[in-house]
């Protein structure tokens, strides 16, 4: 199959096409090696992928932060931000997991601890 260069018959390199953010989409060399990237509305990079095979998936949240990465070899990243864009979660394929979220505190009442435990209790200070 031609790269696009090839079909439109491009002689000057590199080959560039930008979109209408100044984005550049595809890239091709006078090798005949190419990258093409999709962007969504922020200019963040959703996709990638080279002529050798590579891609990239990338996800992200209302403030650009990425919080989803996977690639053609398999690998994965997750992550979560609070209100202030902190990291506060973080996973990937590797099995690596840092878990920074608030953790609730549950409310109880004393029936319900009463029932828990399986017996009466008091509680000191």
């Amino acid at each position: 199959m031609k790269t696009i260069a090839q079909q439109l018959n491009v002689t000057k390199f590199p080959f560039e096409i930008r979109d209408k953010n100044g984005n550049e989409i595809y890239y091709e060399t006078s090798y005949g090696s190419w990258q093409k990237r999709e962007f969504d509305e922020n200019s963040n990079v959703i996709y990638f992928e080279d002529s050798d095979g590579y891609w990239s998936k990338r996800e992200f949240d209302e403030n650009n932060n990425q919080i989803y990465f996977e690639n053609s070899y398999g690998s994965w990243q997750k992550r979560e931000f609070d209100e202030n864009n902190n990291e506060i979660y973080y996973e990937t394929s590797d099995g690596e997991i840092v878990d920074n979220r608030p953790k609730p505190i549950v409310e109880y009442t004393m029936e319900e601890l009463t029932n828990m435990l399986g017996k009466p209790f008091k509680i000191v200070k």
